[in-house]
């Protein structure tokens, strides 16, 4: 399964991705907020990766995690994940890494916009579902400005290099997908 935009491409996880994952995971910016930690070698983030694949092939499928690639080039910027939840309840939580080098250039929230259609249109999610550390500014701007409403926190949830953590928790509804200049 593959998703698209203007810009990137979304695409099914799979073992091909390995390097580019694991550099991704090593990465002291992208570990700052992370609850894995560094692996300790590739052979942890293939059990991680493994894990992932999975999931994707578990019946009912028990998520969707996203390789996100350039279109023009397919050079890995990143992952995307929508794990489901209860099916009666057709909600989701939405999760996101971007390597440092393509911060700031939108692509996060392009990945993001894509994953809500998706949730949403495709598979008729009513909820999507997202939480940040407290001090992840840049997950706070994507979230928000995607149309997310912060609903509360959490105190000292996410274990973090040794430290208890507070997050945020987010969510957006189905009615108000669209409602966001992300969308139009």
């Amino acid at each position: 399964m593959t998703l698209h935009t203007s810009r990137l491409s979304l695409s099914a996880i799979s073992v091909g991705y390995l390097d580019a994952i694991h550099e991704l995971h090593s990465l002291p910016e992208t570990d700052e907020f992370n609850t894995l930690g560094i692996p300790a070698s590739i052979e942890v983030t293939k059990q991680v990766v493994e894990n992932w694949i999975q999931l994707q092939q578990a019946d009912p499928r028990a998520a969707y995690t996203f390789c996100v690639s350039l279109a023009e080039t397919n050079e890995f910027i990143g992952l995307i994940g929508l794990k489901p939840g209860k099916a009666n309840y057709r909600i989701a939580e939405v999760w996101f890494k971007t390597h440092p080098a393509f911060w700031r250039k939108g692509y996060t929230s392009e990945a993001l916009a894509e994953i809500l259609r998706f949730g949403f249109a495709e598979l008729t999610l009513h909820r999507i579902e997202a939480g940040c550390a407290v001090g992840n500014r840049a997950s706070i701007r994507v979230l928000e400005k995607a149309g997310f409403t912060r609903e509360g926190r959490k105190r000292e949830i996410l274990p973090i290099r040794g430290k208890w953590v507070d997050n945020f928790f987010y969510s957006i509804l189905e009615k108000e997908f669209g409602a966001t200049d992300l969308q139009k």
